[in-house]
């Protein structure tokens, strides 16, 4: 599978350098650049990329609002924001509109066509622990997954059997899908499936969405491990 990416940033030479990095990669093809949110979210709908590499500082139309108006439409699109520092609120609200993820700026070639690739299956897409350090310091400002339900114990964590509560309490603790197989005793392929059903189950797009309803299901709380 041929994974097409849209970059968006405000400064051209970064989209180049971007782009040459990309085009190196047999499985991924860059297929437009934007230099704002607006012409972001235009070329999403007109070339529908499978990734959006979004730059959530740009003038006019940043990428947070674009990054609202790409998730909130049609296009199955999904974004990956690009920020200078690993706790940006700019970053975390990203990800409270619908973003599956973010990247510092100065990863390394390799690290960003991974997490190019990782966005477009629906997998991690920052570290576990990042993601992990984020959520407990923007805890009190997390969107609400538990499907209205006001109740800790959400009736929808009825629809998980016991090892895949199990699966969904390891991927709230910051464990990778190598360190929850090996915890498990299971292989790598398992996990992955696992966590494929949870959000399927519980209608959610991705792993960063899948840590935020298990903090509000009370299977994780902020400064501690979650628990079983």
């Amino acid at each position: 599978m041929t994974v097409r990416v849209l970059l968006a940033d405000d400064q051209e030479l970064i989209r180049r350098g971007f782009r040459m990095i990309l085009e190196e990669q047999p499985d991924i093809t860059v297929v437009g650049e934007a230099a704002d949110g607006d012409q972001a979210v235009r070329l999403t709908r007109e070339l529908s990329p499978d990734v959006v590499v979004m730059d959530v500082r740009m003038p006019g139309t940043d990428g947070i609002e674009a990054t609202r108006r790409i998730t909130a439409g049609s296009a199955p699109a999904r974004v990956l924001v690009l920020t200078t520092f690993d706790l940006d609120e700019y970053a975390f609200t990203a990800l409270r509109y619908g973003a599956s993820g973010f990247l510092l700026k100065d990863a390394r070639p390799a690290e960003l066509a991974d997490a190019i690739r990782s966005v477009a299956t629906g997998d991690a897409v920052v570290a576990p622990s990042v993601t992990r350090r984020l959520l407990d310091h923007f805890a009190g400002q997390l969107p609400d997954l538990r499907g209205g339900s006001e109740d800790a114990a959400s009736p929808e964590l009825d629809r998980l059997t016991e090892r895949e509560r199990e699966v969904l309490t390891r991927v709230a603790e910051g464990l990778s899908n190598t360190e929850i197989a090996a915890a498990l005793v299971v292989t790598e392929a398992t996990v992955k499936s696992h966590i494929g059903r949870i959000l399927g189950k519980l209608g959610l797009r991705d792993r960063v969405q899948a840590v935020v309803f298990a903090y509000q299901v009370g299977l994780a709380s902020p400064g501690r491990p979650g628990r079983a």
